[in-house]
């Protein structure tokens, strides 16, 4: 097997697996707190690149995701309710890590619930400068 097609073969491979992972913690995210859509929308978009029979479903989800994208910035409260919602995450990551008694207690957990809250903000931002920032749009 000559050298190009095994580099192929690999990129394919590791296409793959980024993009069902991205898709399969994307619909994991869609009940639990996260950027669900936005991930599902990721996976799509990797998986779409070596299977294009998965392009059709790149659209719909990119509309649903900046709908909702919009959704999370259309009033004050909203954005209030997510910066409460990240700073809740952070304090529990806090207490999750400083205290290995709770249930599934340590800083693996305490690491994940502040890494949710980081991307809740990052998340909570682009959703503003994309949708609200009149220098943007």
């Amino acid at each position: 097997m000559s050298e190009v097609p095994r580099q192929s073969v690999l990129r394919r491979a590791l296409a793959l697996v980024a993009g069902v992972a991205l898709l399969l913690i994307g619909i994991a995210l869609l009940v639990l707190p996260g950027p669900g859509l936005l991930l599902v929308l990721a996976g799509l978009l990797v998986l779409s690149q070596q299977f294009p029979a998965l392009a059709r479903y790149v659209d719909p989800v990119r509309e649903r995701a900046m709908r909702a994208a919009r959704e999370s910035v259309a009033s004050a409260i909203r954005i209030t309710g997510a910066a409460l919602t990240a700073a809740a995450l952070l304090a529990a990551g806090l207490l999750w890590g400083l205290m290995p008694e709770l249930p599934f207690g340590g800083w693996p957990t305490g690491a994940g619930l502040m890494l949710s809250s980081l991307l809740l903000v990052a998340l909570l931002v682009y959703s503003y400068r994309t949708t609200r920032d009149p220098r943007r749009g």
